[in-house]
């Protein structure tokens, strides 16, 4: 075979107008327009009909610069495309830029192409109003040829990449049968990684809770093992008692204060110890972020009363209980219409409210409610808590519950048409409906985590605690694919400043497992590569992020259960110090991010964005470390070789090497 000839970007960006053979209706001689190609499985743009157009929509039309081309690959961000070229190619070539329908500064992206396996070409940062550039790469001799795509780290807004007259030049003397064709990738094993169970008592995370004086305490400890178990506390506040054979703390603490807890847990085969810290005092809780389980992503609004309690039954059987996970969280759809007292009630799917709370509570968990702000929730036919706030807040409280989602959702239908509204709603109109909720919250004689969601609008990182947020959500809804998770995990950098014990930066919930959205045919496999999935949860552990579980937990594999108690990932997650996780390092396809931990070790992670494998190094120096240091690998909980001044890894396609370094870097 030949050998494989590389050529780069051209660093000068190139006038269209220059390279007319781009702009031709007719491929030259000897050459294929990648769009001619069957493109029907690729994640690309596509025409859409307008709301009530029953004709096809009109085909799009690709202009960079104001020059049109007749053939393009509109791919999508954080999307790539594979090409078997048999062996018969001589020359990919096209023009690469933000479509002039984007209109500029909006949108930054980089494109790159790689021939069998290696990266050969890159465009750089593309922002929209960027003069379009050449890629051209040499195939000679290759076999596999992938053009990729990925949003500069700012998210997908505005990112309609065009590789304009992409064109594939044949060697000489190929015929039709050496046609290159488009592939599906075969399907990725799912890496080993270590069992979440063991046979021995070993006590998880988190090892800190916080509650107000006065009011109903209740704490699992988190405590994994063959059963039977036997727990053991010394030194608990004045207030609150242990159950030895379930592990659960009750109550109510009589003052304000920080205690610690020596707890041990114990079975036939060992015992384990740990200490428990307890705090108490007003606006105490999510001293970590908080773990548990969402209907939405499995269920949406089929969600009903006998899902909820399967979910807890699941988060106890499958152990994920065990490893930390608490909360138990009801989404839209339970709503009832109101009395004739303005009090809420909840529809036909849920018959008795306090009953289901008592169930959830009876397995050692607390359940969450889901409300909006506006006259009505996200599904537009179930009642709001606009103008009940104070209300609603004490029907929860009677019922027995412990969290509030607070959806923004139609509280837009109660502002001026002619003003600002939504997402351009000023700061104060913003914090309102969420100070109002706060302070109906802050009168009952119940603990509620408060979870803000209002998509990120003005930058809510920077205010939400001063609202009194437990948690926010920093973006739109996520969906199981490889472009929303990353590029909604990939552009938190720089939020991390604002997250901190008591208040957590909220990437929203989880898209591993069983999902589904409540359509028809029930939950299915996520639509995430085991290597993707390791991404989604590292990312999300580093950044601190609420893990809420959007799966069907009565159908979870033994992998997924793995993936979501990895204990050394929740110890990363859970971590007491609550600094969550920034970017350190980036070429744009590659990134590394890392956390300091409370025991002065450092959670690493070196991630893949590419569509290959790739070599990512993290250096000492931008992490705060220096010499030699030891290194855990998280997912297999295995210790590496120790690493000195840096450490480089191999990392799978849409993957991610996840370790820890230094002083507490040991199985």
């Amino acid at each position: 075979m030949k050998s494989l000839l590389v050529a780069a970007c051209l660093c000068a960006t190139v006038g269209a107008q220059d390279l007319p053979v781009f702009q031709r209706v007719e491929a030259p001689a000897g050459s294929v327009w990648v769009d001619s190609l069957d493109l029907s499985k690729a994640a690309i743009r596509r025409p859409r009909a307008g709301r009530g157009q029953t004709a096809p929509p009109p085909p799009l039309v690709f202009s960079l610069a104001g020059v049109t081309y007749p053939h393009a690959v509109p791919l999508s961000s954080d999307a790539d495309l594979t090409i078997d070229l048999k062996g018969k190619a001589a020359r990919f070539s096209s023009m690469v830029g933000i479509d002039d329908a984007v209109k500029a500064p909006a949108g930054s992206v980089i494109f790159g192409v790689w021939v069998d396996g290696r990266k050969v070409a890159d465009s750089g940062v593309m922002r929209g109003g960027d003069a379009p550039k050449l890629i051209e790469a040499a195939l000679t001799g290759a076999k596999t040829l992938v053009l990729a795509v990925i949003d500069a780290n700012d998210g997908t807004a505005g990112d309609s990449a065009d590789w304009a007259g992409a064109m594939i030049t044949l060697a000489s003397g190929a015929g039709p049968q050496d046609q290159p064709v488009v592939v599906t990738r075969a399907p990725e094993a799912a890496p080993s990684i270590a069992a979440s169970a063991t046979a021995s008592p070993r006590i998880n995370y988190p090892r800190v809770t916080g509650a107000t004086p006065g009011r109903p305490f209740q704490f699992k400890i988190p405590a994994s093992g063959d059963a039977p178990l036997t727990y053991t506390a010394r030194n608990l506040p004045a207030g609150l008692a242990l159950d030895s054979s379930t592990g659960v703390i009750t109550g109510a603490l009589k003052g304000e204060g920080r205690w610690k807890v020596p707890v041990s847990v114990k079975n036939r085969k060992s015992v384990a110890n740990a200490v428990i810290e307890i705090v108490g005092g007003d606006h105490q809780l999510a001293q970590t972020p908080p773990l548990g389980w969402n209907s939405w992503n499995v269920w949406a609004a089929q969600v009903d009363d006998a899902k909820v309690r399967a979910a807890a039954d699941g988060m106890v059987s499958s152990g994920l209980a065990a490893q930390g996970y608490t909360y138990i969280n009801i989404d839209d759809a339970w709503e009832g219409p109101r009395d004739a007292n303005g009090e809420i009630t909840s529809n036909e799917k849920f018959p008795d409210m306090k009953a289901l709370a008592d169930y959830v509570h009876g397995k050692g968990l607390k359940i969450g409610i889901y409300s909006s702000p506006g006259p009505a929730t996200c599904q537009q036919r179930y009642a709001g808590s606009y103008q009940h706030e104070a209300q609603d807040a004490k029907t929860w409280a009677k019922w027995g519950f412990d969290y509030i989602k607070y959806d923004w959702c139609t509280l837009t239908n109660t502002q001026p048409p002619d003003g600002p509204r939504g997402a351009q709603t000023p700061l104060p109109g913003l914090k309102k409906p969420y100070e109002v909720m706060r302070a109906a919250l802050d009168t009952l004689d119940r603990d509620f985590i408060f979870s803000l969601c209002q998509y990120g609008w003005g930058s809510v990182w920077e205010w939400g605690a001063s609202v009194g947020g437990n948690l926010w959500r920093v973006t739109g809804d996520i969906t199981d694919t490889w472009p929303s998770m990353s590029s909604i995990g990939f552009q938190q950098t720089g939020h991390e400043k604002f997250a901190g014990p008591t208040h957590w930066n909220d990437t929203d919930m989880l898209v591993v497992g069983m999902v589904g959205w409540g359509r028809q045919g029930g939950p299915r496999p996520t639509n995430l590569t085991p290597n993707e999935q390791l991404t989604h949860i590292s990312l999300w552990a580093l950044q601190a992020a609420p893990l809420i579980i959007g799966a069907d937990l009565s159908q979870a594999d033994r992998w997924t259960v793995d993936l979501l108690g990895n204990r050394e990932m929740l110890a990363v997650n859970q971590d007491a110090l609550g600094r969550a996780a920034g970017r350190v390092a980036s070429d744009g396809w590659t990134q590394v991010w890392s956390r300091p931990l409370a025991d002065g070790s450092v959670a690493v992670g070196l991630f893949n964005r590419g569509p290959e494998a790739m070599s990512v190094t993290a250096s000492f120096k931008d992490l705060g470390l220096s010499g030699s240091q030891s290194v855990l690998d998280i997912w297999s909980q295995k210790a590496l070789p120790r690493a000195k001044d840096q450490f480089t890894a191999l990392v799978p396609r849409h993957g991610v090497v996840f370790v820890r370094l230094g002083s507490s870097a040991k199985p």
